[in-house]
């Protein structure tokens, strides 16, 4: 359709003024004749021209750029997801952020069933507690994230409070669920601020894009004299690591000096780690799991053939190498195997001038069960005398 001068000159400056329009192109409403009354005159039906013009583009490259390299420094989502969540907000870096939050969340809802076996152990300790919990995800690319584990050192740090709230003398479990419903209040750069541990967790899934989930939580305190022992395998910062042991370590003198302790505790840590003990003492071995082992005993033993007063001896022998596995009062010390842990303790307690002995062991490993289900966290090893 050809225009008189004036609408074509009334129409371009009308388009130069529309610079918030981002798609390229601007709309507007002439009537049907053309004239210079378009401009004042649009509510009169007509028809729509689309028009590009050239004053309406995106903004400069160099400024998508930027706001490309903000959102991605606010959010640490993948530059992609970042691109596209402004170009769908206008570029409005703001709004563009709050897009992908919720992009985010529904993300995480839809990985939430994908296995995360990787993660990390996260431990908080003051005077007289120790708390530890594992946060799970599915790489170790993600593990390695300097967000991530912020959020696994605060969620400790969350754990200590609410096992010190309770007073736990023994390894007491806490619930990923209760843990959720919790408060947490995060302060790194790129998610801060207070919010439930549930919300912190879905937004971590969503930034690292896999399915993030508190898998279980163990706290721990003193409530006679002695010492609560840890120690971290696979460390790579303070407080965090792939495989813990702790354990607590009471004294019967009230007065007894603790330096002795606090080393000996800490090799034991070390230990436990390492011997992977499923028992504190052989009395503490549940009944199923001793017969259980005294019948597959009993069945390689009748295999050899050999009279059965002989096969008795076997098991009994057998068994005994059994207890010297799984029981940690049984077991040869890493540091020394001439000598047992019970051994140890007895020697640590001439040394103190009074009788030491453990309260309770607790040992974690990432990820341990998952593949095969054998385990959960309620199934932790995790014993008290």
């Amino acid at each position: 359709m050809v225009l008189p001068a004036g609408a074509n000159r009334a129409i371009l400056g009308l388009c130069r003024k529309n610079n918030h329009i981002n798609q390229g192109f601007s709309t507007i409403v002439m009537n049907r004749k053309g004239s210079q009354s378009i401009v004042d005159d649009l509510q009169s039906i007509g028809f729509f021209l689309r028009n590009y013009c050239a004053a309406s583009i995106l903004p400069e490259k160099m400024d998508q750029m930027s706001l490309i390299k903000q959102l991605r420094e606010r959010t640490s989502a993948p530059i992609k997801d970042v691109k596209s969540a402004l170009v769908d907000c206008n570029w409005n870096i703001d709004e563009a952020q709050k897009e992908l939050r919720k992009r985010g969340v529904y993300l995480a809802a839809k990985k939430s069933s994908r296995t995360a076996s990787e993660g990390l152990l996260a431990l908080a300790q003051n005077d007289t507690s120790t708390a530890v919990i594992e946060l799970n995800c599915e790489t170790d690319f993600v593990a390695r994230n300097d967000i991530f584990q912020h959020v696994a050192l605060s969620l400790a740090k969350l754990a200590l409070s609410e096992g010190h709230a309770q007073q736990a003398s023994e390894s007491l479990p806490l619930s990923p669920d209760y843990l959720e419903r919790l408060k947490v209040n995060l302060t790194h750069p790129k998610m801060s601020g207070e919010k439930s541990v549930q919300e912190a967790v879905i937004d971590l899934a969503a930034m690292m894009g896999e399915n993030v989930k508190v898998r279980r939580a163990f706290a721990m305190s003193k409530t006679s004299h002695g010492v609560i022992s840890t120690y971290l395998h696979s460390s790579p910062q303070a407080g965090l690591g792939r495989m813990a042991g702790l354990l607590s370590l009471e004294v019967e003198d009230p007065n007894a000096d603790l330096t002795a302790l606090r080393r000996v505790g800490s090799e034991i840590a070390m230990h436990i780690v390492a011997a992977k003990p499923l028992f504190l003492t052989k009395e503490l071995v549940s009944a199923d799991t001793l017969e259980s082992e005294r019948e597959i005993l009993k069945s390689q033993a009748e295999a050899s053939g050999k009279p059965k007063m002989a096969i008795e001896k076997m098991v009994e022998g057998r068994l005994r190498k059994y207890f010297e596995e799984v029981v940690l009062m049984e077991q040869k010390y890493v540091l020394n195997d001439s000598k047992n842990v019970a051994t140890v303790l007895d020697d640590l307690s001439k040394e103190v001038g009074s009788p030491v002995k453990i309260g309770s062991f607790v040992r974690l490993e990432v990820g341990e069960g998952i593949e095969s289900g054998e385990a959960d966290e309620s199934e932790t090893v995790a014993q008290a005398a």
